[in-house]
């Protein structure tokens, strides 16, 4: 049996804002990541990206600090800093040796309350922002996602591209971008993670010094995640001679008690590389794909189960045909016990390298926070995976997998679909 795997995680209060720490003085470096509600679920209709180019530019100079000097700044103090918008929340983090921690402050409170917005910079983050979506959503990879999401969650945020489209981006205007900040950097609704070098009394007089100036309120909560639309079969042509294949069906959310059971299942299915169901099936057996994979997405509180591959036109059909097969096999027969015996033996096994530095306890104690955990939930995390029997994953496969339920979008030329 695995030894269970503990972080000592302390909460540190300062007023109205509140951060999980973990107090680590083996290395001089201090992380810490935080979030608000929002992202690009706060984009307005036709203009998607609005949220990830605020984030860009918020490192893209501050206060009397043009673009290049703000960026001279961090790297003469050795300071990470990085801002993010993601489907349903906005995140900032940085990382920095405890003596450039004064430093670090200064620069990322200057980045929340005096961003410039250059409109030289400006341009640079439209032009780099506009580039990066044409290489996503026009890939053919790229075009069945984004049709998948589309048609999955239809008049809802998560059916947009939450970094924009070339159009989408290339329309918005810098008034959007100020006005996106605004609503967003707010003191309250935070979530606050920190791991390293720094003693608990330190830190509640750097949440003050930090997100002390931010205005009052918080940012409004994104709308709870719809019903999955399980719309079938689509296809998108693209001129290739392999298709791109995106699947998916409702998935459950973090909060829900079977979560762990349901990680056994789908890393049985299709999340373990070779040692999967699917991989072996698909690839090994029949040469079908190069690969093929299954996880479980998480987003506006509520999950996805999503997966893709990619074959030639000829053989889309047939892969598909067994991919569907080894969904339905799982979900009426269940896994075998060596199976959740090998994969349970994975998860705690491998649960310590989520931790091998700050910056990663950081995020992972930040996620644990989005996701509603208690405390103690990592230190009872290796008890609740072994508890797991086959009897439990093959009532958990059966209630999570709906091969009748399996949404399919494909970019290319299929052949007989």
């Amino acid at each position: 049996m695995a030894a269970p795997f503990t972080l000592p995680i302390q909460v540190v209060e300062a007023g109205r804002l509140s951060a999980w720490l973990v107090e680590d003085h083996s290395v001089p470096v201090v992380s810490l990541a935080w979030s608000w509600p929002g992202g690009a679920a706060r984009d307005p209709q036709g203009g998607e990206g609005t949220a990830a180019m605020a984030a860009a530019m918020l490192s893209e100079g501050a206060g009397g600090f043009p673009a290049l000097a703000f960026a001279d700044a961090l790297r003469d103090s050795a300071i990470q800093l990085g801002f993010s918008a993601g489907r349903d929340s906005f995140e900032g983090s940085f990382r920095c040796l405890t003596e450039a921690l004064p430093e670090a402050l200064r620069l990322v409170r200057l980045a929340m309350t005096a961003p410039r917005l250059d409109a030289e910079a400006l341009g640079r983050v439209r032009a780099r922002a506009v580039a990066a979506a044409r290489q996503t959503l026009e890939s053919p990879r790229g075009q069945a996602g984004r049709a998948f999401w589309a048609a999955a969650f239809p008049a809802h945020p998560a059916g947009r591209p939450a970094t924009g489209t070339a159009e989408s981006l290339a329309a918005v205007p810098p008034e959007a971008i100020r006005a996106a900040l605004a609503g967003q950097i707010r003191g309250e609704g935070l979530l606050i993670a920190a791991s390293g070098a720094i003693r608990p009394d330190s830190l509640a007089a750097l949440l003050a010094e930090l997100f002390g100036p931010l205005p009052d309120g918080a940012p409004a909560p994104p709308p709870p995640l719809p019903a999955f639309a399980s719309f079938g079969r689509a296809v998108v042509e693209v001129a290739a001679p392999q298709s791109q294949v995106v699947i998916g069906q409702p998935g459950i959310a973090p909060h829900d008690p079977d979560w762990e059971a349901a990680q056994v299942v789908l890393r049985i299915l299709g999340g373990g590389g070779f040692s999967s169901r699917l991989m072996e099936t698909v690839r090994v057996q029949r040469g079908l794909t190069y690969g093929i994979g299954v996880g479980l997405d998480t987003l506006f509180g509520g999950g996805v189960v999503t997966g893709a591959f990619a074959t030639e036109n000829a053989r889309v059909a047939e892969a598909l045909e067994v991919t569907k097969a080894v969904w339905s096999d799982l979900a009426a027969n269940g896994p075998t016990a060596a199976e959740v015996e090998e994969t349970v033996a994975f998860l705690t096994g491998s649960l310590p390298l989520q931790f091998t530095d700050s910056r990663r306890i950081a995020a992972t104690l930040l996620a644990m926070r989005r996701n509603g955990r208690p405390l103690d939930w990592l230190s009872g995390r290796t008890a609740r995976l072994e508890a797991i029997t086959a009897a439990d994953a093959k009532r958990v496969a059966a209630s999570l997998l709906k091969p009748e339920a399996l949404a399919v979008t494909i970019a290319g030329q299929p052949i007989g679909l």
